[in-house]
């Protein structure tokens, strides 16, 4: 049966199990006999009562992903003391496939903290505690909004008497831009030193190198080439540019041409979008397209779902905000999952050629390089055109060399002749 008692403004009930319930004016709260979660608090944060007064929210690891089980901390922002406003970070920590900004709901003071700097932590450990009855100390400042341009008042047409012309004077000459200063090295050599230095990997990096060689010791693969001549497409960038951003607010990159060829080849070329299953073949009948993207960490491959449906301008937001995101380390694990087929971009970093490794389980990847100028026929003549080298490695086990270079071949002509991605030519 249940039984009820009254303290402190509270009411407990506990049944048979042990199991308690708190109710209070502001709603039911569940807890165990030193654990008390409201209901509006996530399942991350617990919060300990110590009086009708005091409240200690505890901030843990939250599960950041189905096979994640582990992370690292890279940082803690708050120490005893310090203040933590709601939505603020406390904590960034590492996994193998994401960094994560441990955050808490609720505003308090800083009471206790549990881990330090590279400490591995657990899901569901206790990281730092907060009491959430403190008030903010003064001076504290709430998020400001951004500043918004002010409203001109609408002109009054008003009757002026004709005035004498006035003089204007010359404008001041631009000041010179500063020079672009070189970049440092990453450290100084010394002459007549042997120093070395041991740095452990990081998570993601251990993780990118395990599936990277599980991807060698898996698939059988071989990489196909081409080359495509982009002048057409450089010319179409240069002539609708501007057009392009004032009708969709994102600039026309080369990657949204590619994933547009990339989707008509593999509705062709069905085996390319596949993976292979134990004894079975998996045909997607929907086309994620993995975009490899660099980061200071290691190598992210965002999903752009569904890119059968999408516009080039669909195409050309998702990767911009996909990039932002990247940058500032905001990615989340269900935006890197999936895909069912890899386009990697070293053309940004001045590579020239290169064979690309497969996403597992994926089994066809592409790879993109930098476009140089270089001497081609073009018919009977002989002419400077812009020329990008391509690669496509594929699962040999799956995909036929025909089908590799059927696929290759399409997306070469439907880059340099983008009037076949309007008509949905092959």
């Amino acid at each position: 049966m249940f039984r009820r008692a009254t303290t402190n403004s509270l009411i407990l009930t506990q049944n048979k199990v042990g199991a308690t319930f708190i109710t209070r004016s502001v709603g039911i709260w569940k807890c165990n006999p030193h654990r008390i979660i409201p209901q509006h608090i996530s399942p991350i944060s617990t919060i300990r009562m110590f009086s009708s007064d005091a409240k200690v929210l505890a901030i843990k690891v939250p599960v950041m992903g189905e096979s994640i089980k582990d992370g690292k901390i890279l940082a803690l922002t708050k120490k005893v003391g310090d203040y933590v406003a709601p939505g603020e970070e406390i904590a960034s920590i590492e996994t193998d496939k994401i960094t994560h900004s441990l955050t808490s709901e609720i505003g308090g003071i800083v009471t206790h903290v549990h881990k330090k700097q590279d400490d591995v932590v657990l899901i569901g450990e206790v990281v730092i505690e907060i009491d959430t009855s403190a008030a903010a100390p003064a001076g504290t400042a709430a998020p400001k909004e951004a500043a918004k341009p002010a409203t001109p008042a609408p002109a009054t047409p008003t009757t002026q008497a004709p005035s004498a012309p006035q003089k204007v004077a010359p404008a001041a000459p631009a000041a010179p831009k500063p020079a672009t200063q070189a970049p440092a090295p990453i450290f100084q050599a010394v002459p007549g030193t042997r120093n070395t230095r041991r740095v452990p990997m990081s998570k993601m990096r251990q993780r990118i190198a395990e599936r990277l060689k599980m991807s060698q010791n898996t698939a059988a693969m071989l990489t196909t080439f081409n080359e495509i001549d982009m002048t057409n497409a450089i010319n179409l960038r240069k002539d609708l540019q501007d057009a392009f951003v004032k009708q969709h607010n994102v600039k026309l990159g080369f990657m949204s041409l590619f994933v547009k060829a990339a989707v008509t080849a593999l509705q062709y070329q069905p085996a390319a979008n596949a993976f292979i299953d134990g004894t079975d073949i998996v045909y997607n009948d929907f086309i994620d397209v993995s975009v490899a993207v660099s980061t200071p960490t290691g190598l992210v491959v965002p999903v752009l779902r569904n890119c059968e449906g999408k516009s080039i301008a669909d195409i050309e937001k998702e990767i911009a905000a996909y990039s932002e995101k990247a940058r500032v380390g905001a990615l989340t694990l269900p935006e890197m999952t999936g895909g069912t087929f890899t386009i990697s971009n070293g053309g940004v970093f001045g590579s020239l050629f290169g064979t690309p490794i497969i996403n597992p389980p994926q089994s066809a990847i592409l790879g993109m390089h930098a476009i140089k100028p270089r001497p081609v026929a073009v018919g009977d003549k002989v002419e400077v055109r812009q020329m990008m080298y391509v690669a496509l490695t594929y699962d040999h086990r799956l995909i036929d060399g025909r089908e590799a270079v059927l696929c290759l071949k399409s997306i070469k002509e439907s880059v340099e002749d983008p009037r076949k991605l309007l008509l949905g030519l092959y």
